[in-house]
């Protein structure tokens, strides 16, 4: 059985970025770090002041202690630092793998199945599942509109597809969450996909948003009919 992985050939369809940082575990430690280093200049500029002129406002106000502004502003930069390093070393790293598979569908016939990974080493949260499907000769536009994996399914079947014969969609709640691969790259299932569906298809895109350990949210798009016809000849069914 061959498989094909997702490759970040279009940065727009498939490839994991990360679109929002923690304000509190982030933005703070950046916020203490550049008040420090305005105080530290502040105090840096009152010392070149003449004596005469620290009698008068607003030179004569001193704000903290020189020792003290410097300890501080080092245990600052070494927090931001730490908090930098430890963020990428908790980072998801989320990739999804197909191939035909039996077994998933009623009819028994091979059917496209999709599965995702977190390859990372610690659990990641799922924040949002959406999902687009654009159908064959249909405009592919990146500003269409998401649905939840419901409507989405109730779409296919209005549009005459059988589900359980001719495709699966897996729901993933707000919570459900990505374990980190330890030793193994199992999959968790997405969907599966008929002969049939891919031909009527172009594409069915997944968009999944998680929240890593230090509460930064990162995103990637899957389109799981992407090297659907790589191998021509589906594997018979048994």
């Amino acid at each position: 059985m061959s498989e094909v992985y997702g490759e970040n050939e279009d940065p727009q369809s498939d490839a994991q970025r990360r679109i929002r940082r923690s304000p509190l575990l982030f933005t703070t430690p950046l916020v203490l770090l550049g008040l420090l280093t305005a105080l530290l200049l502040w105090e840096a500029i009152r010392v070149n002041v003449s004596p005469e002129a620290l009698g008068e406002w607003p030179w004569r106000m001193q704000l903290i202690d020189g020792q003290v502004l410097g300890s501080l502003l080092a245990v600052s930069l070494g927090a931001v630092l730490a908090r930098a390093q430890y963020a990428r070393t908790v980072r998801p790293y989320l990739g999804w793998r197909a191939a035909w598979t039996n077994g998933l569908l009623a009819t028994r016939a091979p059917a496209w199945r999709v599965g995702i990974l977190n390859g990372g080493q610690h659990m990641a949260v799922i924040e949002s599942w959406d999902v687009r499907v654009v159908m064959q000769d249909a405009d592919d536009s990146d500003d269409a509109r998401w649905s939840s994996v419901s409507d989405t399914v109730a779409e296919l079947v209005e549009a005459g597809f059988v589900v359980g014969e001719d495709f699966r969609l897996i729901g993933f709640g707000a919570g459900f969450p990505l374990i980190g691969a330890v030793g193994g790259h199992d999959t968790v299932l997405v969907g599966a996909f008929s002969e049939s569906f891919a031909q009527r298809v172009q594409s069915v895109y997944v968009r999944v948003r998680v929240t890593d350990v230090v509460g930064d949210t990162h995103e990637r798009t899957m389109d799981c009919l992407k090297g659907v016809w790589t191998d021509k000849a589906a594997p018979p069914a048994g």
